[in-house]
């Protein structure tokens, strides 16, 4: 990690706020990540298709005609595909499809190159998430993470580096940190069913799989709360994720902060992308 920087601004100001960002940090000399945000997106499961590989994206377009709320024609859609048998046939795979948009994508391409940044991909949380996964995996297992920020919580299961779940809770990092006491034990409660669910989803759906742990990502006094409670809770080991274990942050001191790790996860999962197709 080389530098972190963070710019304040509302709707109205992203081109001006962009375009200072730019001049202040060069960005014109890289290629750049955009993360969208909840609510931009779709990320749909989409059962096993039996098609040739050539032929993918275009069965996921038709399966997902009935499935949006706007014509597909109007949107761009990415596919993922998740090995039931990493050694099998393609049309044994499960799916998650990414659809944005068209519009929004144009909007945001705009926006980069009015301030002469050259944005190399369009990416979304939950990949975020399941990079910084694929750094604490033990050999031959799948872990789970969890994380917090102002818009919700996130859950993703992963298994040799693959997004195999994504769930989405309610509860908002906001929500931990200034509940009281019985408003806090409600939110454990609610968060605690909602990894069973997800848990025994995965354990259903990829019984092969073995699951290793829960990991949660940093969060000061609440994570520790949590983890407390999870611990009690749940039927695998629990864990809070220290950043600095599995990334460098020697010139970056300020991350060495619990807190900033916090504010910062799924940007910094966001900047561990490599080599994958644009949406």
């Amino acid at each position: 990690m080389e530098l972190i920087s963070l710019y304040r601004c509302d709707k109205t100001a992203l081109q001006s706020t962009l375009h200072k960002a730019a001049q202040d940090l060069s960005l014109h000399r890289y290629q750049c990540l955009h993360l969208l945000n909840i609510g931009e997106y779709q990320l749909l499961s989409i059962d096993p298709l039996n098609v040739p590989p050539e032929e993918l994206k275009k069965a996921v377009r038709w399966r997902l005609k009935d499935m949006l709320d706007y014509h597909v024609d109007d949107a761009t859609i990415d596919v993922l595909a998740i090995p039931l048998d990493k050694s099998g046939p393609l049309h044994n795979n499960a799916l998650f499809a990414v659809v944005v948009r068209n519009k929004l994508i144009e909007q945001r391409q705009q926006l980069f190159e009015g301030a002469n940044i050259a944005l190399r991909v369009i990416d979304i949380p939950e990949m975020a998430q399941r990079n910084i996964a694929a750094l604490i995996e033990p050999e031959g297992h799948a872990v789970a993470l969890l994380s917090f920020n102002t818009e919700g919580g996130l859950v993703t299961i992963t298994f040799g580096g693959e997004l195999y779940l994504s769930r989405r809770m309610d509860t908002t990092i906001t929500h931990l940190q200034r509940a009281d006491k019985s408003q806090l034990e409600l939110i454990h409660e609610r968060i605690t069913l909602d990894l069973q669910r997800s848990l025994d989803h995965f354990e259903r759906q990829y019984h092969s799989l073995s699951l290793s742990k829960l990991v949660l990502s940093p969060m000061g006094a609440e994570g520790a709360a949590l983890e407390n409670y999870l611990s009690t809770n749940l039927y695998i080991p629990v864990e809070i994720l220290n950043l600095d274990t599995i990334l460098d942050f020697s010139k970056v001191p300020t991350l060495n902060d619990t807190e900033n790790q916090q504010r910062y996860f799924i940007t910094l999962g966001a900047a561990l992308r490599i080599d994958e197709k644009k949406l």
